[in-house]
């Protein structure tokens, strides 16, 4: 679907930003809270650092608050525009799908953070 050393191939494979072939998370996409956010220290191919700084992924709020700004008009139109829901059932809708969607957005912004800063690098 995406080409290998694109972004969008790092970000929904969740693989390395850097070379684009180790793991960035720990385990797979889980629901369970201890789990959903561990990620390696290093790339086990190339051995790129995952944490750059101390606090590296505060900035990662950010992404998530875009996306989960983008999910809230999204449902609401959604619920209001097309299913003629009233105010009240889409703002419903709107927590119901924002509780559901949490894990999943949370690993999306810390992998889109990573790849602002991190670039493809082919292997030679």
């Amino acid at each position: 679907m995406f080409k290998k050393g694109t972004k969008l191939y790092s970000i929904f494979t969740g693989k390395c930003p850097h070379c684009h072939e180790g793991k960035f998370f720990k385990y797979p996409f889980t629901i369970k809270p201890s789990k959903i956010l561990k990620i390696y220290d290093n790339c086990e191919v190339c051995n790129q650092k995952y944490m750059l700084e101390p606090s590296f992924y505060y900035g990662a709020m950010y992404v998530n608050y875009g996306l989960s700004v983008a999910t809230f008009v999204a449902v609401f139109i959604i619920a209001k525009v097309l299913l003629g829901l009233t105010i009240l059932e889409s703002f419903i809708a709107i927590i119901i799908v924002s509780i559901l969607l949490t894990p999943f957005c949370l690993r999306l912004s810390r992998i889109i953070w990573i790849n602002i800063f991190v670039h493809y690098k082919k292997k030679k």
